[in-house]
C-alpha cells in the first residue's frame, strides 16, 4: 500500500453526509460488498463541496477520501473526463486486487452526473 493510500485511510477527508439540496447517490460493488455513498453540492455548475461514507476495505475508505478531492472546483466538463487512473493516482497507485475501488469511485461520479440538481 502506497503511502497516500495510507494517509488517506488514516486521515479520511470530507466524511459524512450533506444535506439537501445537495445531490447525494448510493452505489456498491456485489462482488465484493463495498458501497459509497457521495454527496455534492455545486454552485454555478461546479463542485463546492463533497461529503462521503464508505462501507468496505481499506482501499475503499481511502478512494473515497481521494475522490472527494479530486471533486472540488471541477464542472460537469470535468466531472466526465475523470478516469480510474485519476483516482488511483490520487491514492498512489492500487493493487491489481483493489483496482475495483477506482471503478466504485467512477460509479457514484457518474450516478451524480444523472441526478437531476
Amino acid at each position: 500500500m502506497s503511502p497516500e493510500l495510507i494517509e488517506h485511510f488514516s486521515n479520511p477527508r470530507n466524511v459524512g453526509e450533506l444535506p439537501p439540496p445537495a445531490v447525494t447517490v448510493e452505489v456498491s460493488n456485489p462482488i465484493c460488498g463495498d458501497i459509497l455513498r457521495l454527496a455534492v453540492r455545486s454552485e454555478e455548475g461546479c463542485i463546492t463541496e463533497a461529503r462521503y461514507k464508505a462501507r468496505g476495505c481499506t482501499a475503499s475508505i481511502a478512494a473515497g477520501s481521494a475522490l472527494t478531492e479530486l471533486l472540488l472546483g471541477r464542472d460537469k466538463a470535468a466531472l466526465l473526463a475523470l478516469t480510474k487512473d485519476d483516482v488511483e493516482n490520487a491514492v498512489g497507485g492500487l493493487s491489481n486486487e483493489s483496482k475495483h475501488v477506482a471503478v466504485l469511485c467512477l460509479d457514484a461520479v457518474k450516478a451524480i452526473l444523472k441526478t437531476p440538481s
